[in-house]
């Protein structure tokens, strides 16, 4: 076994949406190397940063992405393997993207709790919240406004409907 941690450069961009570790941005990866009957079993830790903007207000933003994988690399038997040795050497880059691509938000948020962007003058609601008030809602809702939802009296019902079908 053999464990080596080494810092890499992204040669291309990774990821495609709203945020995404550029290209040239460095990767952080711990990578630990077993030999097995099969071939190099792979356990890897990645740490990088996303850029990008909140799908909510559109700053910019910085988000940590850290990664965990594990792969099994099999020596050439001439059966079909994902992964194969080649002259004594795995090659990382395709595990590392899938992985960081895949653990990249869809919808990135600068924080949990971000109010987004006010409807009508477009500025953003964190940075003025006089703006914000509690009838601020989107308009596609406007339909169930009036909708007024039945009470849930739980298990009432249920028994009620219990004894009816024991009476009977």
């Amino acid at each position: 076994m053999r464990e080596h941690p080494f810092t890499a450069v992204a040669a291309d961009q990774m990821g495609e949406g709203l945020v995404a570790v550029r290209a040239g941005s460095e990767l952080d990866v711990d990578v630990r190397l077993e030999s097995v009957h099969e071939g190099i079993l792979v356990t890897a830790e990645v740490d990088a940063v996303a850029e990008g903007e909140c799908g909510r207000c559109l700053i910019d933003i910085a988000l940590p992405v850290e990664v965990e994988f594990q792969e099994l690399f099999g020596y050439h038997s001439g059966e079909a393997i994902e992964y194969e040795v080649q002259d004594d050497h795995v090659d990382l880059e395709p595990l590392i993207r899938d992985a960081v691509v895949l653990a990249l938000p869809f919808q990135p948020v600068c924080r949990p709790d971000c109010p987004g962007l006010d409807l009508e003058t477009g500025l953003r609601l964190a940075d003025h919240p006089e703006l914000v008030t509690p009838e601020h809602s989107d308009p596609r809702w406007s339909a169930l406004a009036g909708f007024q939802a039945s009470e849930d009296n739980g298990s009432d019902d249920a028994s009620d409907a219990d004894q009816q079908r024991e009476e009977r």
